[in-house]
């Protein structure tokens, strides 16, 4: 148990630990609080550095999180795309959570063309809203290319995890015929017409919310085109939770739900990114 709750970052995440470790586990189970599932900058089994790597069109900044581990042997890898806000200290958290979960982990920043996050919260969603569809997909499928050619990652197993405006920004990634293996989408607008459903390679998992009515509606068309272009998928509504449960620093916050999706969201990995 020790061992399960290191690697995964809180209690919720124990039971998908302890199944991808082949030992039994008593169910699903809540993690207390925020505090439970965040990783510090300076956690003692990680190896955290902030990162800048070439681009399509300008270099491109990013958070880099990875286990501490003698062994050289290559690991799965794990893009973490952020909220219409940028590359801020809760998306690096995240990014720090998927780490210790096993993976290397790398936050991308997607106002990088335009310099970066900015630092001044009141002017990050502004400076967001400047990018462009087209360059945040170019800008991704240069950090799958990336991640691919590191010694340290398996080249077919990379995956995204995407919140909000990154979840449509997973879901974009996907239909664009990318090869990642494995695609978490958290809330994620826009959603892909039904007829780019087909061009998806990997794995998809989605996370939407009981309360927020007009996106899930928008989403649930992707059902059925999922299942009649027979792709690997899940797709969960949570039960009493609103738009951003996940985001422990804001007002939507439900921690109850963000800690049962975490742990399906890493189980999820471990079936399509840990598997021989």
């Amino acid at each position: 148990m020790r061992r399960a709750r290191n690697i995964a970052g809180g209690a919720a995440a124990v039971t998908a630990a302890l199944t991808s470790f082949g030992l039994p586990a008593k169910g699903e189970s809540a993690c207390a609080g925020a505090d439970d599932l965040r990783v510090p900058a300076d956690a003692e089994d990680l190896e955290v550095i902030d990162i800048e790597f070439a681009g399509p069109e300008s270099t491109l900044f990013a958070h880099l999180a990875k286990p501490k581990r003698e062994s050289t042997d290559p690991l799965p890898a794990v893009i973490v795309i952020h909220e219409n806000r940028g590359l801020t200290d809760h998306i690096k958290d995240v990014t720090r959570r998927v780490a210790r979960a096993g993976y290397v982990s790398l936050g991308i920043d997607l106002v990088s063309r335009l310099g970066g996050t900015p630092s001044d919260p009141a002017q990050q969603a502004g400076r967001y809203n400047m990018t462009t569809p087209a360059g945040r997909l170019a800008d991704l499928q240069a950090t799958v290319a990336y991640l691919a050619t590191q010694p340290d990652v398996r080249g077919d197993r990379i995956g995204t995890v995407g919140f909000c405006a990154g979840g449509g920004n997973v879901w974009a990634l996907a239909v664009s015929g990318a090869d990642t293996a494995a695609n978490v989408v958290y809330y994620g607008s826009p959603v892909p017409p039904a007829d780019q459903i087909p061009n998806i390679k990997g794995a998809v998992f989605c996370h939407y919310a009981e309360l927020d009515r007009n996106l899930t509606n928008n989403a649930a068309p992707t059902i059925p085109a999922m299942v009649n272009a027979r792709k690997t998928f899940g797709f969960s509504v949570h039960e009493g939770a609103g738009h951003a449960f996940n985001n422990d620093t804001g007002n939507a916050f439900n921690a109850t739900v963000a800690c049962e999706a975490w742990a399906r969201t890493l189980r999820f990995f471990a079936t399509h990114l840990m598997k021989e």
